[in-house]
């Protein structure tokens, strides 16, 4: 989810808590508390600042080591032991309880969207992304944004959030059922379909699809239940070549490679230069598609230079590449 929904969620969290006796009869720890889900709601993306790096370095590893199953127990230590400083009469086992349900509700809810989380890590780095609730859901935001208005106004701040909660459980239960639909009418659609990866949009019943044929890719869209095929490529196994070997060495191509689960590829020459440029499939927006990357080669299949990451017209590309041809 985006940042501002986990603020939400954890303020949320920190008015649930007061159905705590031992939250609600101290102010201590119910400060210390509402301190540790808000920072649990936030902890698990403190890999952010990796983009300030390179968006190889960030693709490869957000919401990875910090979603994985040690750092959901990391974090909450964490922060409690930071929180027990500044905040010595409140209850730490009671803060650590609520700062751990933060952290893990963040990671939970992660696993929801298309770009999903290596939240069992380190059991498996496969990326958990089932394709249900949109990076940024309008309905989940303002469910809670509601709540926290009604707790301004003067509600009880546990029966609220429990009914927020019993709402979304029962929302999330819903897309669940629109998922496996949406999927069930793709299946109808292209019966030879041995993958199926739909990406949720702010719309509820809007979903962006990705197919995998034994030897085409699929990209279509599910706009009310209706399935319209948008483009068809044919697919072509990655071949055996010098050219694409040097270029899979690059760390951009790389680390797309790594991340993307449906992606086309094209290798061209001129200018005495070679362009490898693998295209993610999921994203289509307005005919194009933003997420790629791209390497140039010269005859020695020497890397001049590279990017990955979302852009979304070609003089933009060309601007990152900085591309030297004289």
């Amino acid at each position: 989810m985006d940042t501002g929904t986990h603020l939400v969620m954890g303020i949320a969290l920190g008015g649930l808590a007061t159905l705590d006796p031992l939250v609600a009869n101290s102010s201590y720890t119910a400060t210390a508390v509402m301190i540790g889900t808000v920072l649990g709601s936030q902890a698990p993306d403190i890999d952010t600042v990796l983009k300030m790096r390179n968006n190889a370095v960030y693709i490869r590893n957000h919401r990875g080591i910090t979603h994985s199953i040690p750092f959901v127990l990391l974090w909450p230590i964490l922060i409690t032991s930071a929180a027990s400083f500044t905040f010595p009469e409140a209850h730490m086992l009671h803060t650590w309880i609520w700062t751990f349900l933060a952290v893990f509700l963040h990671v939970f809810v992660d696993i929801f969207n298309a770009y999903g989380t290596q939240a069992i890590r380190p059991l498996s780095s496969r990326w958990v992304a089932l394709g249900i609730i949109n990076t940024f859901d309008p309905f989940i935001f303002g469910v809670h944004i509601a709540g926290l208005i009604l707790w301004a106004f003067g509600l009880p701040p546990g029966p609220t959030f429990i009914m927020v909660y019993i709402i979304l459980i029962g929302y999330y239960l819903a897309r669940i059922l629109e998922h496996r639909s949406i999927k069930a009418l793709v299946r109808e659609k292209i019966p030879d379909a041995r993958r199926i990866i739909l990406s949720p949009t702010m719309r509820y019943h809007k979903w962006k699809i990705a197919v995998t044929t034994g030897d085409k890719y699929y990209v279509a869209i599910a706009d009310n239940r209706e399935i319209t095929i948008l483009d068809t490529f044919e697919r072509h196994p990655l071949p055996d070549s010098p050219v694409l070997d040097a270029a899979l060495k690059d760390v951009n191509l790389s680390a797309f490679v790594s991340f993307s689960p449906v992606y086309r590829w094209e290798i061209s020459y001129e200018q005495e230069m070679f362009t490898v440029r693998f295209i993610d499939l999921r994203y289509r927006s307005r005919g194009r598609y933003p997420f790629v990357a791209i390497v140039h080669l010269d005859d020695q299949l020497n890397i001049l230079n590279s990017f990955t990451g979302w852009v979304f017209t070609e003089e933009k590309l060309q601007k990152k590449l900085n591309v030297i041809t004289g």
